[in-house]
């Protein structure tokens, strides 16, 4: 075995792939006019309310992503040989030729498969939900680290992984490796996940509230969600990330929302506007 096996290659390098592919695709529809009726936020907004350049973003994204790989790939090669060189021998996967499976030892691989993946979900969203409040709980933190990512007021596509180093360390890259590790996924089911939730991540930041997106109607944390959070009001509220809001809902710190129109002189589409009741004050 070399020093980087293909399916290390693809639970590394997949993610990367997966969210330059998938943000493209989003700002391609962005300049598709006829969709401007479901944007969060005008084109004027993403000029003039964002606080770092695109250009600042991409190279931010890169930075970041270059650090995910290494700890990635570091994460992929001590457990590897803490399974002695056998990369496939991870959960109960034996790298050794097996007889054909019969349908029902297919089916209980696949229903094991689909438990692990539960459980690194769960896994995730727990890291970056106490992570993430974390960062806006510390003045020093957000300052600091958690706020460059703020400096995205109009979220889009591509900046969905824009931040410091130190945060995209913490709420990122360590909450992707301790699903991975928490929840036994095999290399390329491994994959399959991070890349998932990469999708996720973007689709949270998107700032387009298309009616078709299946994963806005499987997920209450979706784009209008995550956009409260980016409001000036909504910093201290809905801190969940990339799939569930049941820590914001469990934790009092869920704030729900409204989507109306946005008047033509505002510059059309869609807002998302929060909703202050007696339990949850948005500060």
């Amino acid at each position: 075995m070399g020093f980087i096996s293909g399916e290390e290659l693809a639970v590394t390098l997949a993610p990367v792939a997966v969210y330059w592919l998938y943000s493209g695709i989003y700002e391609a529809l962005g300049s598709v006019r006829a969709l401007d009726r479901y944007r969060l936020h005008s084109r004027r907004d993403e000029e003039s309310n964002n606080m770092a350049s695109k250009k600042e973003v991409v190279k931010g994204v890169l930075l970041q992503q270059a650090i995910q790989v290494a700890i990635s790939l570091a994460v992929l090669k001590l457990t590897s040989e803490k399974d002695g060189g056998a990369g496939d021998v991870k959960a109960g996967h034996a790298s050794a030729p097996a007889a054909a499976p019969s349908s029902s030892s297919a089916a209980a691989a696949l229903l094991d498969v689909a438990a692990r993946f539960g459980v690194a979900m769960f896994v995730l969203d727990a890291w970056q939900y106490f992570a993430h409040r974390l960062m806006h709980s510390s003045r020093y933190m957000y300052r600091r680290f958690h706020s460059w990512h703020h400096r995205v007021v109009a979220p889009y596509a591509f900046a969905a992984q824009y931040g410091h180093p130190v945060d995209g360390v913490l709420t990122e890259a360590l909450s992707g490796a301790a699903a991975y590790l928490a929840s036994g996924l095999p290399p390329r089911a491994a994959a399959f996940f991070l890349a998932f939730a990469t999708v996720k991540g973007i689709d949270d930041h998107c700032g387009l509230l298309v009616p078709w997106n299946p994963l806005h109607a499987a997920f209450a944390n979706n784009t209008a969600y995550h956009d409260v959070h980016h409001q000036l009001s909504g910093g201290r509220r809905n801190f969940s990330q990339p799939f569930f809001v049941v820590w914001d809902r469990l934790l009092g710190t869920h704030a729900g929302y409204t989507v109306t129109a946005r008047e033509r002189n505002n510059g059309g589409g869609l807002e998302a506007k929060p909703i202050c009741n007696d339990r949850h004050v948005l500060l």
